[in-house]
């Protein structure tokens, strides 16, 4: 069995190395294409892949049609809208994700940006502080969960929203479950975006919600860019000289916002939510695992698309 590890953002060596040892030791061989400029370079090496480990390389249908042999694509995080998942369906391959293993760095990133912002970008001003502050989290799963735990110990009011969960299950860990959306948006000057990029939630937070957040509102964006609807974001940001937007995706609207409100907005240069040894060495460890149990026992646990 062939697995390849295709990435155009390389993992570090030591994770690297941590994925080869899994899969050799399962008796199976592994091949990597890393910085590869080209589409064509993945096309080429997917073709006699069995398995396939990615990051946030884009697999599509072409991808699909190109690899013949390929059984399962395991995308080494959480987040998967860069996979199509109706075309794997189609070709009969099984994906996966990851979930949790970057959730703590993603979490650490969500409370570093909200200090970031509260202290004025550290330019030498007077800021504020997180204690005492109000922060909501919108959509309560993993990394939701770790932000939870983090800003409780900032000493931070937490309330959290997700039309998943029940309200016994979000309040047993000791936070708030708000009611609704609209009601975290309400009352929370700060709020922690952990949606994933779906058709129901790709623009969903917008003019309306961000509109109504208390005085000193702070939006963090660490999930995906799509969720938020960047019209209305850019109006909220023109209207209210006192909303900030802290964000690990920048978006379409960056050097807009860059221009127009530098001490009120900040993207990061490029994702790096997932961006520590740890999360690299966790979801590549992950990745490497689940294709082994699933190659040789079927265990389709994290799979993610239809059969």
């Amino acid at each position: 069995m062939k697995i390849l590890l295709a990435t155009e953002k390389p993992f570090a060596a030591p994770a690297a190395n941590a994925i080869r040892e899994v899969i050799e030791s399962a008796g199976m061989t592994m091949a990597s294409l890393e910085k590869y400029t080209h589409k064509t370079q993945l096309l080429d090496a997917v073709a006699d892949a069995d398995a396939l480990i990615i990051r946030s390389d884009v697999i599509d249908r072409e991808v699909f049609d190109a690899a013949r042999q390929l059984k399962i694509v395991v995308r080494a995080g959480a987040g998967y809208d860069n996979v199509d998942l109706v075309s794997a369906t189609a070709h009969h391959v099984c994906v996966m994700n990851t979930p949790g293993q970057n959730a703590n760095a993603v979490a650490e990133l969500a409370l570093g940006l909200m200090v970031y912002g509260v202290r004025n970008f550290f330019n030498g001003t007077s800021g504020t502080e997180l204690k005492d502050k109000k922060l909501g989290i919108h959509a309560y799963g993993n990394v939701g969960r770790h932000v939870a735990r983090i800003a409780r110990g900032f000493g931070m009011e937490v309330c959290a929203f997700d039309p998943f969960l029940s309200a016994e299950t979000i309040e047993k860990d000791g936070i708030r479950a708000a009611a609704s959306v609209r009601e975290l948006y309400e009352t929370c000057p700060f709020v922690s975006l952990h949606i994933p990029a779906t058709p129901e939630t790709k623009n969903a937070v917008g003019y309306d919600l961000l509109s109504a957040m208390p005085e000193g509102a702070m939006l963090v964006n660490t999930a995906r860019r799509e969720v938020v609807h960047e019209a209305g974001l850019l109006k909220v940001m023109e209207e209210r000289p006192d909303f900030r937007y802290m964000t690990d995706i920048a978006p379409a609207i960056h050097a807009e916002l860059t221009e127009r409100f530098a001490a009120r907005y900040f993207g990061t240069p490029k994702k790096t939510g997932a961006q520590t040894a740890e999360a690299n060495n966790n979801a590549g460890i992950a990745a490497a695992t689940q294709i082994v149990d699933f190659l040789l026992n079927g265990n389709e646990k994290f799979r993610i698309n239809p059969s």
